[in-house]
């Protein structure tokens, strides 16, 4: 395959074809600056150290790979974002001696200074009976999300750091860490840390993703959240504000879950119903308290099992109600809390019959070993 040249300056060489002459199957970009939209088959170079200075899409058929080792520095702004397109996919190779780290590339970097990760696949989300429901991504109202493939394969994700992320354009427009809109079963994420993050650590808008071993800290908005129709799992995931953690968002959460979209349109089909084991939420804030530690409603069903909540200062530790729609009466929640203080309600459930909440002194939530390879020692 041929070496390919990667440029800010021209988009257009992201589109140069490959030499099935050269069985070399490694790209090696001699330009150190992304930007563009790639819809060949692409590999960087990991002895690069890159600058993301603008959108990189990753187009229908095309494929972008990023060996271990490989480090992506981001210009801050709001349109500094990796954004894979329907039909497109990313191969994260990372290992645990040799991550792929996309951080920020500012002297002193900050959360928000830039995008993140956004990956649109083609699976379900919630909508009205009857039709293939679509979206639009939040931050670029012009790509498309969704459609009828569950398994739907966008890639790869293995050992990513995503850090600095969460810029925002307005307080409705916003980047997370990494976004997953309607994305496939067929796609693999696992060994993922985001630390330091302007809006939430990861969101799932619709799709049928597996996500495992998930590390997120002092995310600014919420640990975990899901919407749409998400019916998949969350396996092994570790979120912690620290000590000196404060917040900008209204109402910062452990896990959000809500079934559809905004709770506007509560007759959909295909809400979410997602399954959350293993999780462990901390707050050791001393000026800040969590709006929630679990927050389920506006149709989702959650399973969530051995999960951990642990810390200082909570409003309702666990919270099945919302003015548009409580949580589906399915839910099933198993928790064992290790706190200081709740100013609320250690269960919100009014109004809710059926869903079952039980406390578990036994259950250990996330396993932490498995995140030694992200250096964080402060569980």
């Amino acid at each position: 395959m041929k070496r390919i040249l990667l440029s800010v300056a021209v988009a257009a060489l992201f589109l140069v074809s490959c030499d099935k002459d050269n069985d070399d199957p490694t790209l090696k970009p001699t330009a150190e600056n992304l930007s563009g939209n790639i819809s060949t088959d692409m590999t960087l170079d990991a002895s690069i150290t890159y600058t993301l200075t603008g959108t990189v899409k990753i187009l229908n058929g095309g494929k972008l790979r990023i060996p271990a080792g490989t480090v992506i520095k981001a210009e801050k702004g709001f349109d500094k974002y990796i954004l894979v397109e329907q039909g497109g996919q990313i191969f994260v190779n990372g290992t645990a001696d040799k991550p792929v780290k996309m951080t920020s590339a500012a002297a002193t970097p900050a959360p928000g200074d830039w995008g993140g990760l956004i990956i649109n696949g083609k699976a379900k989300i919630s909508g009205p009976s009857g039709t293939t429901p679509t979206g639009t991504t939040e931050i670029n109202p012009e790509v498309p999300y969704g459609g009828s493939d569950d398994a739907d394969n966008s890639g790869t994700l293995q050992y990513l750091i995503l850090e600095y992320t969460g810029a925002k354009s307005s307080a409705n427009i916003e980047h997370n860490g990494l976004t997953l809109n309607a994305v496939g079963s067929g796609t693999i994420i696992e060994n993922i840390y985001i630390p330091y993050t302007a809006d939430d650590g990861i969101e799932f808008f619709g799709g049928t993703v597996n996500v495992k071993n998930l590390l997120v800290v002092n995310s600014d908005d919420d640990m975990f959240d899901g919407t749409q129709g998400w019916r998949g799992t969350l396996d092994n995931a570790y979120g912690v504000w620290g000590t000196t953690f404060t917040s900008d968002e209204e109402d910062p959460r452990g896990i959000e879950f809500d079934g559809n979209l905004d709770g506007n349109t509560p007759a959909d089909i295909n809400q979410s119903n997602g399954t959350f084991k293993n999780i462990t939420i901390v707050s050791k804030a001393a000026n800040i308290e969590m709006q929630d530690a679990v927050k389920i409603r506006r149709g989702a069903t959650a399973t969530i099992t051995n999960l951990l909540i642990k810390g200082t200062k909570f409003t309702d530790l666990i919270d099945l109600t919302d003015g548009k729609g409580t949580a589906n009466v399915a839910t099933n929640i198993s928790y064992k809390k290790d706190v200081t203080t709740i100013s609320g309600k250690e269960l919100n459930n009014t109004g809710v019959t059926g869903a079952t909440v039980t406390a578990n002194t036994t259950n250990t939530g996330a396993n932490t070993s498995v995140f030694a390879w992200t250096g964080f020692t402060d569980f």
